[in-house]
């Protein structure tokens, strides 16, 4: 799993039939003090996150188990969004 926020959304009218309905979200990867790495990921939303929101993702075989994902031709999942990052003691990221 790793952190991140989303910060835009992908549209597309034409994708393959079993992505029809799905909705895509470009996420910047954040490390746990929650800045920003660099790294960006176009990932399914599996719960209805939005913009500005720090989420949590999977990547590889494990994006193809949520509820919505599975058996579709997905890499990367939105399957949670994050309310609190606690490090050491220290609060990182809230709501």
């Amino acid at each position: 799993m790793q952190l991140g926020k989303i910060v835009g959304t992908i549209v597309s009218t034409q994708k393959d039939e079993k992505l029809e309905g799905i909705r895509l979200h470009v996420v910047k990867y954040l490390d746990v003090q929650c800045q920003e790495t660099g790294g960006m990921v176009v990932a399914v939303d599996s719960v209805g996150a939005g913009i500005g929101e720090v989420v949590l993702v999977a990547a590889g075989s494990a994006a193809r188990q949520t509820t919505i994902t599975q058996g579709k031709p997905v890499d990367t999942v939105i399957m949670a969004i994050v309310d609190l990052v606690e490090v050491h003691g220290e609060t990182r990221y809230s709501k």
